[in-house]
């Protein structure tokens, strides 16, 4: 038996019996002392098994109320499903970008010994898992890190921020007090929802798109989760308005296969048509980044409607059309 079930059975043995003595471990996993002494070690210092020998006893035995750190622990499983192994190389990726030397570094390094035992066991193993399995993050855009910062501590401290922003469709820069509401993390990108004193009302903000931030004294504006849900909540994509429209969409057949198993929206409407293809009815406020998501299915993708919507993706290809042909 590979290790990984030896594991597993000394865990059951140890578990079944209140006491196993080293002799009867070595028997029943059929190995040598040096490695049944390796395996102890290791699930003890590596995978947090809470096992000690007990001289009195005779055995290794499980102590957890012993060390109540040590009372939680988990085995490495053979394989993980699709989230496990998402959230787990998501995490390790977050925490092996972390600044060397910051706040954060040393409370989080025994975090990151146990991502790396519960990827594949030994070094070698986790690294091989990182090395097959990638988490590819699209249209990713650098944050200024002491901007960041300065959002996170106006967040949490419920005070307004001046902010210096620039648009990202005209380049214009304007200097805003906003007060922060909560922080999003939308497509490997963050945005703050917050209320703009200068504009008064709620509005979204790409964080790297700050310039400038300076934390103020004044109170933060608060503003309930239901009037923010409301309003950033029920449209397609990131981009906020009060006048919800329904997108008519029909995709070919050879798409259809693709988009009827993805969520565009919680409240999406969809259907497969006898002939193979594929409409969808999704809620949106602002066309801008839907259609980004039309247009990236090219020919395969038919606005029904609204006619805005028809309009202002036909003038989009025409745009594209004059451009490079």
């Amino acid at each position: 038996m590979d290790r990984t079930e030896r594991f597993y059975k000394i865990e059951k043995l140890l578990r079944q019996h209140t006491t196993v003595s080293f002799s009867d471990l070595q028997a029943a996993l059929e190995v040598s002392r040096a490695t049944l002494k390796r395996d102890l070690d290791y699930l003890r210092t590596r995978m947090n098994a809470p096992i000690e020998w007990s001289r009195a006893a005779g055995g290794y035995q499980f102590t957890a109320h012993a060390h109540p750190e040590r009372a939680s622990h988990e085995l490495p499983g053979l394989w993980f499903s699709a989230t496990e192994i998402h959230a787990l190389l998501t995490m390790q990726h977050l925490l092996s970008h972390l600044d060397s030397g910051g706040l954060l570094t040393h409370h989080v390094a025994p975090l990151m010994s146990r991502l790396n035992a519960l990827l594949g066991g030994a070094d070698q193993e986790a690294a091989q898992v990182r090395r097959r399995v990638r988490i590819i993050g699209l249209a990713q855009r650098a944050v200024q890190p002491q901007h960041f910062q300065r959002v996170g501590t106006a967040l949490v401290q419920r005070k307004r921020l001046a902010l210096t922003y620039v648009a990202r469709g005209t380049g214009d820069a304007t200097e805003r007090e906003v007060s922060p509401l909560r922080l999003v993390h939308y497509r490997d990108n963050w945005y703050l929802d917050a209320w703009c004193h200068l504009r008064r009302g709620l509005r979204n903000f790409a964080v790297d798109a700050i310039t400038n931030a300076h934390l103020l004294d004044t109170p933060a504006k608060e503003v309930s989760d239901a009037k923010l849900d409301a309003l950033f909540g029920p449209s397609y994509g990131i981009f906020s308005g009060k006048h919800i429209r329904w997108a008519r969409l029909r995709f070919t057949p050879e798409r259809a296969r693709w988009v009827a198993s993805e969520q565009w929206h919680p409240q999406q409407e969809g259907k497969l048509q006898s002939d193979g293809s594929y409409l969808l009815r999704i809620p949106y406020a602002d066309h801008r980044e839907l259609i980004m998501d039309i247009l990236k299915h090219g020919t395969h993708c038919e606005v029904l409607g609204p006619s805005s919507l028809r309009q202002v993706v036909a003038d989009e290809v025409k745009r594209m059309a004059e451009k490079y042909f």
